[in-house]
């Protein structure tokens, strides 16, 4: 026990001794993109101002040689080269450079995993059940992954982080920004969605010679989710009646239930269920499912339900594509996942794409210039990593495009977002230029020099 009390302090001292030796990266230099880095000491960033780079907005076309100003954590204005300039502005010349919206993965697993082999970083899904409303991500989140700052280096500033997708209704989603001083800050919304899922995945099969449990079919998962609907109204009516009775009688509050009281506020459709199937009847008998409750929905996946693309456009509801990387089902042509969003859009759909991943976030950009090369506008795909999937989960206000009053979420890089050969030079995040360092990009340094 002495040695090993010995060898923690010799530990401790040592990384101390190396805190104090780094070099503390500044925040207030002006210069050319990446030579502004995050600052250390979590003070609000001062006024900036990006000057000379063509603006993607989003929402009001490209604006050449435009001028975007940061301050106090949001946009502060946007506009041609007469735009006007704070006194004091730190001046970013963006000549050469493409300036856009940060990017905004709409369904990932960031924060939840992060050692596929060590179980003990393994927070993805709880199996004990197979509807779990009452989990929700955010008590799982670690903020400290060392995959954060690699997706962000690829200009994702904000995420869905949900869990997987082995439970019928595996819990709630967070919406995350991807940085922060603490896991506090860098959660913006606790739970912003159910999520909720449909497909062979969620049968509970025979396993190492035990029998296949309750529900190991599709009708039986239809059967246990409706149920479960059914008996959150019927609580929801029984502590109303109860809650009246307890006051007229004076008596102790009735016992709650959190998995029944988690999905009320769905069944009402006051926040939206992320609804995952995959295959073309699997989206028909979830949606009759959902709309039998009036559920407010989000479908996300379907990306072998090209037989059904007019039903899903008639039900009037976003759709989140993904991973658009999968390959085709035997009976369907070699790009058929990968013209999906195009097709989806040409109906009407508002879509997102998403990696639905972890160490993947970071190649969100490439998915949507995928998508580009089946077919899908442009404009469309990058609304479908930025405006679409902000708006989807009710932060349009406030994320997804280069708009005054919005929260000050840029990317520079020096050429097409949606280009595997742009590099990406700087990222802020609410106005603070974040560092441009990853674990990667470390090892990266530290080898190539031998």
């Amino acid at each position: 026990m002495k040695r090993i009390l010995t060898a923690f302090v010799t530990v401790a001292v040592s990384y101390c001794a190396l805190c104090a030796q780094a070099p503390r990266p500044t925040s207030h230099v002006v210069g050319k993109p990446g030579d502004l880095t995050m600052n250390v000491n979590g003070d609000a960033a001062g006024p900036v101002a990006i000057t000379g780079g063509k603006l993607l907005t989003v929402t009001h076309g490209v604006i050449e040689n435009g001028v975007i100003v940061l301050s106090g954590g949001k946009i502060a204005a946007v506009g041609g080269p007469g735009t006007a300039i704070p006194k004091g502005a730190q001046i970013v010349d963006a000549k050469g450079m493409t300036v856009y919206p940060g990017l905004v993965d709409a369904e990932t697993n960031l924060g939840l995993i992060e050692i596929e082999a060590d179980l003990s970083s393994n927070d993805l899904v709880e199996t004990s059940d197979e509807i779990m409303p009452q989990m929700q991500v955010a008590e799982a989140f670690h903020a400290e992954t060392v995959r954060i700052p690699v997706a962000r280096l690829n200009g994702v500033t904000n995420a869905i982080v949900a869990p997987a997708s082995e439970d019928s209704v595996a819990g709630r989603d967070a919406f995350i920004q991807l940085y922060g001083h603490d896991r506090d800050q860098m959660i913006l919304g606790r739970d912003v969605a159910l999520a909720m899922n449909f497909s062979g995945e969620q049968r509970r099969q025979a396993r190492r010679g035990n029998p296949p449990k309750y529900p190991s079919t599709r009708m039986g998962l239809a059967t246990q989710l409706r149920q479960a609907f059914l008996d959150a109204q019927n609580y929801e009516q029984t502590m109303a009646h109860d809650t009246e009775k307890q006051n007229a009688d004076k008596k102790a509050p009735p016992k709650r239930d959190l998995k029944l009281e988690a999905l009320l506020p769905y069944l009402k459709g006051e926040k939206p269920v992320v609804l995952g199937a995959h295959e073309g009847y699997e989206v028909e008998v979830a949606m009759e499912l959902a709309q039998e409750f009036h559920l407010k929905v989000i479908l996300s996946h379907v990306e072998h339900s090209q037989d059904v693309l007019d039903k899903i456009s008639s039900y009037h509801v976003p759709v989140i594509v993904g991973p658009i990387y999968t390959a085709p089902a035997p009976n369907e042509r070699y790009d058929a996942v990968y013209s999906l969003p195009a097709q989806l859009q040409k109906r009407g759909v508002k879509i997102a794409i998403a990696s639905y991943d972890t160490q993947n976030v970071r190649n969100l950009p490439y998915a949507a210039g995928y998508a580009v090369a089946y077919g899908l506008p442009y404009d469309e795909a990058l609304k479908a990593i930025t405006l679409n999937p902000a708006e989807m989960f009710g932060w349009g206000d406030k994320l997804g495009s280069l708009d005054v009053g919005k929260m000050a979420n840029v990317v520079i890089a020096n050429g097409d977002p949606l280009d595997v050969k742009t590099d990406v030079k700087q990222v802020y995040i609410q106005g603070i230029a974040v560092s441009m360092e990853s674990r990667q990009t470390k090892l990266r340094d530290a080898y190539m020099k031998k």
